[in-house]
C-alpha cells in the first residue's frame, strides 16, 4: 500500500495559499530549496504540478484549486486533535474583533444580549454586527465575515450552516390603518403594504404565499430589514408582515397594533452559517455556541419596550390588537 508523509499537507496548504516558493519557504521557516524540493515530492504525491510557471510567477493548476479547501479542512481537523480544550481563563486572554452579518433586526433584538456575552467571556474582545449585503456570498471564503446568519439562498458550497429556527410571520400595523372586525385575507391583501426584501431578485415568501391562493397585495414600499418596515409602518398608514420575535420586542414603543396572518406562510429557515476553517477554533465555537443559544432561547429575547409614560408591560405573548383606536370602516 502507497504511504505519504502527512506533514505534506501542511506544506501544501501553504503554498497553494501563498502562491509561490519563496513566499511559502518564510511562512515554512524553510530554506527556498527546501520548500521547493517539498513542491517536487507534493507533485510527485498528488500525480500533478500543482503549481505552474507563468511569466515570472507560479499560477495553481485545476488540481490543485480543486484541493486547496480539503486541504485547508484536513489540517484544521488535525490541529484540533492535539489542541487543548478551551477555558475561561485562554477565552479571556481572547483580543479579536468578530464580524457577524445578520438581518438588521438582529442587532436592535439580540445586539444588547450578544455584547453582554462577549463581555463576560472574552472581555478583550468586541463584536461587529453589519448588516446584510445584495449578492455578496464570498464574505465568509474570503475571512471579512466570521459569522454569517440569515435566510440566504445563495452561499458558498463548502461553509457548513445550521438552522437556528423557524419563526411564524404577523402583521403590523398603525392602529389608525387596522381595518374594523377581523382580518381576513380579503382585508390583508386590500391594505397598502411595506414589504421586507433583504436582497435583490428574491422573491417574498408571503408573495409566494398569496400567490397560491390567487391572492396579491399592493406592495407601495420595498425596504431592506424588518426593522425598516416596523418604522415606515409607525410613521404611515402601510402594513408589515414581519418575523414574531421583533414585532413582539418593538410593536409597543412604536405604539403598533399586532395581528395575526390570516394564512399559512412557508417560513423559511434562519440560517448561521461559518467557514470550514474556523470550525475547531475554541474562540470561534464558542461564538457560534453563544449566537445559536441567544437566537434560540425565547427567555432571552428582550421584552416589549414600551413608551413613555406606559404603566405596565402588555402580555408578550398577546398576539391580539394591542390599540383600540381603529380606522372607521
Amino acid at each position: 500500500m502507497k504511504t505519504y508523509d502527512l506533514n505534506l499537507l501542511r506544506a501544501l496548504q501553504v503554498l497553494l495559499e501563498a502562491g509561490g516558493v519563496t513566499a511559502a519557504a518564510e511562512r515554512l521557516h524553510l530554506s527556498v530549496p527546501a520548500t521547493s524540493h517539498t513542491l517536487a515530492r507534493l507533485r510527485e504525491a498528488m500525480g500533478d504540478p500543482l503549481l505552474v510557471r507563468a511569466g515570472r510567477a507560479l499560477v495553481p493548476t485545476p488540481r490543485a484549486l480543486a484541493l486547496k479547501e480539503p486541504v485547508a479542512r484536513l489540517v484544521a481537523d488535525a490541529d484540533a486533535l492535539v489542541a487543548p480544550a478551551p477555558t475561561r481563563a485562554s477565552l479571556a486572554g481572547v483580543a479579536r474583533t468578530f464580524v457577524i452579518r445578520a438581518p438588521e433586526h438582529h442587532a436592535v433584538v439580540f445586539g444588547a444580549a450578544l455584547a453582554g456575552a462577549i463581555e463576560g467571556a472574552m472581555p478583550q474582545s468586541s463584536l461587529h454586527l453589519v448588516p446584510e449585503g445584495h449578492g455578496d456570498v464570498g464574505a465568509l471564503r474570503d475571512g471579512r465575515i466570521d459569522l454569517d446568519v440569515g435566510s440566504f439562498r445563495s452561499r458558498d458550497p463548502e461553509v457548513l450552516t445550521l438552522e437556528l429556527s423557524r419563526q411564524r410571520m404577523v402583521v403590523v400595523m398603525h392602529p389608525d390603518a387596522a381595518p374594523a372586525g377581523r382580518l381576513t385575507l380579503r382585508r390583508y391583501a386590500a391594505l397598502r403594504h411595506v414589504a421586507v426584501a433583504p436582497r435583490t431578485r428574491e422573491t417574498s415568501p408571503v408573495d409566494d404565499a398569496l400567490d397560491g391562493l390567487g391572492q396579491r397585495r399592493h406592495v407601495l414600499l420595498t425596504v431592506p430589514s424588518a426593522h425598516a418596515a416596523l418604522l415606515v409602518a409607525a410613521r404611515s398608514t402601510l402594513a408589515a408582515t414581519v418575523p414574531v420575535r421583533i414585532a413582539k420586542a418593538m410593536a409597543a414603543s412604536l405604539g403598533l397594533t399586532l395581528c395575526e396572518l390570516p394564512f399559512e406562510v412557508l417560513v423559511e429557515p434562519l440560517l448561521m452559517a461559518w467557514h470550514p476553517r474556523q470550525d475547531h477554533d475554541p474562540a470561534h465555537r464558542w461564538l457560534r455556541n453563544t449566537v445559536q443559544r441567544v437566537l434560540t432561547d425565547p427567555r432571552r429575547a428582550p421584552p416589549p419596550l414600551e413608551r413613555r409614560g406606559d404603566r405596565a408591560a402588555r402580555p408578550e405573548g398577546e398576539m391580539t390588537r394591542t390599540r383600540t383606536s381603529r380606522r372607521k370602516a
